[in-house]
Formats: C-alpha cells, structure tokens, sequence
C-alpha cells in the first residue's frame, strides 16, 4: 500500500511542477514593466480560469492527500523498531579490562622560602 502510495506522490509532484513552469505569469510582457496599457490588468481582474489552473489546483489537493496519507501510514507502522530486528552477534567474548587510575606525577619537595617582608615606605615629614 505504501509503495503504491510513494509512486503516485512522486507522479503528482512531477505532474505538479510540469503545470507551474507551463504557466505564464500575470504581466509577463515586457509592456507591462514599463507601464503598457497590460500592466492595469497586473492587480486588476483575473478572467477566466484556465485549463492550466484547475490543473494546478488539482494537482496541489492531490499533493496534500498524498503527503498526509504517508505521514500517517509512516506513523503507523507496526513492528516497532529497525534495531529491534537484528540480533546482535559477537565472534568472541569481550574481555573486561580492569581500569587503573592514570599515574599520578612525581611530586618534587619545595623548601619554604619566606616571602620577602616589605619595607613600610619612609614618609616625609
């Protein structure tokens, strides 16, 4: 059913942009950049509609069914899982190393020397 579903999805999506790019859009004589007497028809009345736009508007609801009929069939799915599925196998057993603490550095004795005692600075009086 899905695979059924995924061939008419991608024939509708074909079918979809074929229509589009076959359609002249509203204005699209030259005239009409400049001011023509076509471009008042720009924002004015559309007219009839064409073969080529009930096409589209078709074409775009079978769009929609088609998407949101696999997105559910994908929500729905049974089997739960792809990792579920396979069994994972190992050659031979792992073997457990046990985990010893990084070596800790050498620590080196330091004798104290005193700090350096500061002088209070003369003050002039």
């Amino acid at each position: 059913m899905s695979i059924v579903l995924i061939v008419l999805h991608i024939i509708v999506c074909i079918a979809l942009i074929l229509i589009v790019l076959l359609q002249t859009g509203k204005g699209a004589e030259m005239g009409a950049a400049f001011g023509g007497g076509g471009g008042q028809a720009l924002f004015g009345s559309s007219g009839a509609t064409t073969f080529l736009s009930k096409a589209t508007t078709m074409a775009a609801i079978l769009f929609m069914i088609t998407s949101l009929g696999l997105a559910y069939l994908t929500g729905h799915q049974t089997g739960g899982s792809i990792m579920m599925e396979h069994e994972v196998t190992t050659s031979a057993p792992i073997e457990e190393k046990a985990v010893t603490p990084a070596a800790e550095p050498a620590k080196t004795e330091t004798t104290a020397q005193p700090a350096e005692t500061q002088q209070p600075a003369p003050s002039d009086q």
